[in-house]
């Protein structure tokens, strides 16, 4: 890998990271566009830059973090993932991680899902919870069992939690800002994991490139953070859904075929 391809990733992570278009499945594809060789150290490296995200999140919202209330919930949220990802870690690394056909599908299936998802909401509506302090923990606990399925790589964390969140009746805003919130613990924690795992592999170069490519991914990552809140003010996310669902039809065809 080299110093440019570490920034293109980088720039991917930050941007993608907090979209509901998976940031896993854009790295590994275009992982797979620069022809940087699948190996334990590139899925390190994939997980290792999302430290840039998460460091965005925390400048971001400090003051929530200082919160009880927040905190609690937050713990109730990340108990379903840290359990099962746990579990099924070396499968996740071992073979979903860097699987283009696994991620193809999980773009695929999860747009549609997410266009179904929109249409059944605007159809119900969303009851009255407004900021991360005031989610319930039921809610709270029902986000991270959601946020589980993002295992797979492909399905987006951001895009279980927020439509999770908006299934069982959260408002948009607060669903996503809940889910900014959660992902610190979740993505710290499984950058930790990997880290104390692999880190014996790591040799100086490849400890430079992680960090070009987290300080990438942070300063992009304030970006899309803005942008994100923004956007659900006013607007659904169907385009999302949309464009996983020809993202995985251009990727079907010109990476796989």
């Amino acid at each position: 890998m080299q110093p440019i391809d570490a920034i293109i990733l980088g720039i991917l992570e930050g941007a993608t990271e907090f979209l509901p278009i998976s940031s896993t499945g854009h790295l590994i594809l275009a992982s797979s566009l620069l022809k940087i060789p699948t190996s334990t150290f590139l899925t390190s490296f994939l997980i290792a830059i999302q430290v840039g995200a998460i460091a965005a999140v925390a400048l971001t919202y400090w003051r929530s973090f200082l919160d009880i209330e927040v905190l609690k919930r937050l713990v109730v949220a990340f108990l379903p993932t840290a359990v099962i990802g746990f579990t099924v870690y070396p499968l996740v690394k071992g073979f979903l991680l860097g699987n283009e056909l696994v991620v193809i599908s999980a773009l695929f299936i999860g747009g549609i899902l997410m266009i179904l998802c929109e249409l059944y909401v605007a159809r119900r509506g969303t009851d009255d919870t407004e900021g991360p302090a005031l989610v319930s923990y039921k809610q709270a606990l029902a986000v991270g069992l959601f946020q589980s399925l993002a295992i797979v790589p492909g399905v987006s964390r951001s895009a279980a939690t927020v439509m999770g969140g908006l299934l069982i009746g959260m408002r948009r805003v607060s669903v996503v800002q809940f889910s900014f919130l959660l992902a610190v613990p979740t993505m710290g924690a499984a950058t930790a994991l990997d880290i104390l795992k692999s880190y014996k592999t790591f040799d100086s170069s490849g400890i430079h490139l992680m960090v070009l490519g987290g300080v990438t991914a942070f300063f992009v990552a304030l970006l899309a953070i803005r942008f994100l809140l923004a956007y659900v003010k006013r607007h659904t996310f169907i385009p999302f859904g949309i464009y996983r669902i020809i993202l995985a039809v251009i990727f079907f065809f010109f990476v796989l075929t």
